[in-house]
């Protein structure tokens, strides 16, 4: 039986959900801080053992992100990543104002589109958006970004 818990995830269990599906390494500090600072966390358990989660980020009103979202490859395929995708949906919405429209967003893995399809989102580019854009920012050890004014 699967059972959900909100918001308690430990750093060693992400980063091990993380390695049971090739996720780029991240340091613990790097995942410390995106579970902090995330809005909401959602993890399946069975039997104990954590089989998948999920995260939104973003500010909640205007915009969210769903990041992370895993199943370990020996549950796939048995509805839990569709019920941990409904939630997190769920989260955002409770999230808005009413009236109001929030983008809800996602990075897919190759291969994964018609799953995001199947739960509502839209893969880009359309006639509308043009294509989703990422970049890789290399952060050097010990450099702070200082901002001054000039006289």
């Amino acid at each position: 039986m699967i059972h959900f818990v909100e918001d308690q995830l430990d750093i060693d269990t992400y980063l091990g959900l993380r390695r049971a599906v090739s996720f780029k390494p991240l340091s613990r500090a790097q995942a410390e801080k995106a579970l902090k600072n995330s809005l909401y966390i959602l993890v399946a358990y069975r039997d104990g053992e954590a089989v998948g989660m999920g995260r939104v980020v973003g500010d909640g009103a205007v915009i969210c992100y769903i990041q992370d979202l895993i199943i370990i490859p020996e549950v796939q395929g048995r509805g839990i990543g569709g019920r941990i995708l409904e939630m997190l949906k769920e989260f955002a919405v409770r999230q808005g104002f009413p009236g109001t429209e929030m983008m809800l967003c996602l990075m897919s893995a190759r291969g994964r589109e018609p799953f995001y399809q199947k739960h509502g989102f839209i893969a880009r580019p359309t006639e509308n958006l043009g294509p989703g854009m990422i970049t890789y920012l290399q952060i050097k050890g010990g450099e702070k970004l200082c901002l001054e004014e000039e006289d």
